[in-house]
């Protein structure tokens, strides 16, 4: 139905506008400032922070303008001595269940909540902390909830429950409902970090955020080699942390950045993908010609592996055995590049720059050790990253570009693509269209699998034959996936899962904030690098036909660095809370 025009005055100007539009997103779309704490596009209006207030003609009383819909002939007052009175008391009210902890926060270099109150002159201890002493979460190896710091506006459980893991829940707590960790053994956390990205007060964080960043550098004192991979989609999201446009492309600053920390050797991890591609191209083909389990699932986000082995074990059959991309890279490293070196793999040390915190609890999984070496040793994400540079001084936009060690090749176009959701898919359509039918792709954009839509589908011909593929982000349409395949086992052929809205590019380790306008933007940027690129097909990589050639030729080589296992997972035994 056709949304009706209508008319509306906002501080004595007259502007257009759509019914059923909020006051809120007509001030925006027209450039005016409203002042928000607990509203997010990604979630439904939670109207909780009561900051949003504006006054409205022939009215009594002020109203939230994010729950407020417009009508036609409305007047409305952003601005006035009683909107700002009671904003202050809502903003003082909301430091007493905000337990300040500045130095320590994922908003350290940029808190929303601190300008406000010093716009609005709130004396933020004005009130006692209520929430002082309440629990501090940790989460496996990936994530931590720091109750004291929430101010339960609720964006971090329809987060969740958007995300599909459903793990964040309210809970009553004397006279108060919280925000709490589900005790429902039928629920657990799949580590995806949305909630950090989506709390506007730093509740949330990724283990080892803010203590840790700097541990990987220490080790070069005691004798270790020292080496940093980053992966693909760090470089179009981490020039955002230096206020530099969205999907700003920084790969040659950003491996100059590194080395100007003191570590020699940096890798690019979307080699590693373009190693995946070809491995699971080969995987693919061989399921369908030889009558594997269909359809195959991809399985280089440990968020969505995590939940597919939690809420959906019976499909684990369905995962590509096939590492993902930086286990990949690590274990190269420390076999292939150790041995070229002549380097013991027990004195390297591989450091991944991820775009999100289930890397850090990916590299904990037992099934990806190699013997008793670990391919990667220590995960930042892209804010730690961005942490460590700015606590080194290091600003990535003077930054003179250069280019990532040789020796591991550089990346085809194919293998960048991995950031955003559909390009695992398209990466390894590529190559598997070229294996079956010795040709390439007719259009090597597979258009059909791009963009931010939770589910995409698509049939490609190959030779005559249907080949049913699906792409998917966020978990919660995963499930739709995974129960339509309940009924109808052959709907699709291969399937591509990513836990997060977007895929990579809006993984919960990367910048804040985010939406689907930066995530757009971020993704533009990779598809540009792909475009340009004189290799686009995996496969075509000198590097790649040189390791295959040289290292491995040799299957247990293959099935050392490249191929891993899975299984069911119960609910996650947490540490007890801090």
């Amino acid at each position: 139905m056709k949304q009706k025009n209508i008319s509306i005055k906002i501080d004595g100007k007259l502007y257009k506008a759509k019914e059923g539009q909020s006051i809120l997103d007509v001030a925006r779309k027209n450039k005016i400032r409203i002042t928000t704490l607990c509203h997010h596009p990604d979630v439904k209006v939670q109207a909780s922070c009561r900051l949003c207030l504006v006054e409205i003609k022939d009215k009594k009383g002020l109203f939230t303008s994010c729950s407020t819909q417009a009508s036609d002939g409305m007047e409305v007052t952003t601005h006035s001595e009683s909107i700002s009175r009671a904003k202050k008391i809502n903003l003082e009210l909301i430091f007493t269940e905000h337990c300040e902890e500045c130095s320590d926060c994922v908003y350290r270099y940029g808190c929303h909540i601190k300008d406000l109150a010093k716009k609005y002159d709130v004396k933020i201890t004005k009130f006692p902390d209520r929430k002082k002493g309440k629990p501090v979460h940790e989460f496996g190896p990936a994530l931590i909830f720091d109750s004291s710091k929430c101010i339960d506006c609720g964006i971090c459980v329809d987060i969740c429950e958007k995300v599909g893991a459903c793990f964040l829940e309210y809970e009553k707590v004397g006279k108060f409902h919280e925000v709490m960790p589900s005790k429902d053994k039928y629920k657990d956390c799949i580590y995806c970090g949305q909630c950090i990205t989506h709390c506007p007060v730093g509740a949330f964080e990724g283990v080892g955020e803010f203590e840790d960043i700097d541990n990987p550098l220490k080790l070069k004192e005691e004798g270790k080699t020292v080496v940093f991979q980053f992966a693909p989609s760090i470089r179009s999201t981490i020039g955002e942390e230096f206020d530099m446009p969205y999907g700003s492309i920084v790969t040659g600053r950003l491996t100059a950045a590194i080395k100007q920390l003191g570590i020699k050797h940096v890798f690019d991890v979307s080699v590693g993908a373009d190693v995946t591609t070809v491995e699971e191209a080969k995987e693919l083909i061989e399921r369908i010609e030889k009558g594997g389990t269909m359809p195959m699932f991809t399985s280089c986000c440990p968020g969505w592996v995590k939940y597919l082995e939690f809420y959906y074990p019976e499909f684990i059959p369905h995962l590509t055995s096939v590492r993902s991309p930086q286990v990949i890279m690590g274990g190269l490293i420390k076999t292939y590049w150790a041995q070229e070196n002549k380097i013991d793999p027990k004195d390297i040390v591989v450091v991944s720059i991820m775009p999100c915190v289930a890397k850090k609890y990916e590299i904990e999984r037992p099934e990806v050790l190699m013997g008793d070496i670990k391919p990667v040793d220590h995960v930042l994400t892209t804010r730690e990253f961005a942490q460590l540079l700015k606590k080194h001084k290091i600003d990535l936009k003077n930054v003179k570009a250069v280019t990532p060690d040789p020796f591991l090749g550089a990346p085809t176009g194919a293998g960048v693509i991995y950031g955003a959701s559909g390009g695992v898919m398209e990466s390894a359509l590529r190559t598997a269209y070229n294996k079956i039918t010795g040709k390439k792709l007719p259009r090597l954009d597979l258009e059909e699998v791009r963009g931010l839509e939770g589910c995409k589908k698509a049939t490609i011909d190959i030779d005559g034959k249907p080949l049913k593929v699906g792409v998917v982000n966020g978990a919660a349409n995963a499930k739709k996936i995974l129960e339509e395949l309940k009924k109808d086992p052959k709907a699709y052929d291969y399937v591509e899962m990513m836990a997060c809205f977007g895929g990579c590019i809006g993984g919960g380790g990367q910048p804040m904030p985010v939406n689907d306008e930066i995530r757009k933007k971020r993704a533009e940027g990779l598809y540009n690098v792909d475009s340009r690129n004189k290799i686009r097909m995996a496969e075509e990589s000198a590097f790649v036909k040189a390791l295959y050639k040289d290292f491995l030729k040799d299957h247990d080589n293959v099935h050392l660095t490249c191929h891993t296992s899975f299984s069911k997972k119960d609910k996650e035994v947490y540490p007890k809370n801090k």
